[in-house]
């Protein structure tokens, strides 16, 4: 918990001090950390499901809705909701952030920088791989 919080209030910061997000640092810093950690999600359950077990298991259908909406709507549910649930009940709920802000020191962004770009850089050469290996 304590990289996760130092993270985020590395990036609370630094988006605190950037003049363009004074009116929406809060939605602009959930929205980044969710997206990260969901892509993260997603493709740590699909390794897990594909390689570990071999089986499907993690997915969600919503018959009532057309397919167009109703697999969206799916991915939203089960990768970017729980993220984003955490988020908000770990950082945002109470202005807890305020706290987190006086418990850790920050990095100028640069811890924050760094979590951005392996979270994303990661699943990318995860997705190369399997891209590979198939074509072989």
């Amino acid at each position: 918990m304590r990289a996760f919080y130092s993270i985020w209030v590395d990036l609370i910061v630094k988006a605190r001090s950037q003049p363009a997000n004074k009116n929406n640092w809060q939605f602009m810093t959930i929205l980044f950390m969710t997206i990260i950690m969901a892509v993260d999600f997603l493709v740590l359950m699909t390794v897990f499901e594909k390689f570990v077990l071999g089986f499907s298991f993690y997915n969600l259908d919503i018959p009532m809705l057309p397919q167009a909406l109703g697999k969206p709507m799916s991915v939203f549910i089960l990768y970017v909701g729980p993220p984003l649930f955490v988020n908000y009940i770990l950082i945002f709920r109470n202005r807890r952030y305020e706290i987190l802000i006086r418990n850790y020191k920050t990095h100028n962004g640069k811890l924050a920088a760094t979590f951005i770009i392996l979270g994303l850089l990661i699943p990318t050469m995860l997705l190369w791989l399997g891209i590979f290996y198939n074509l072989i």
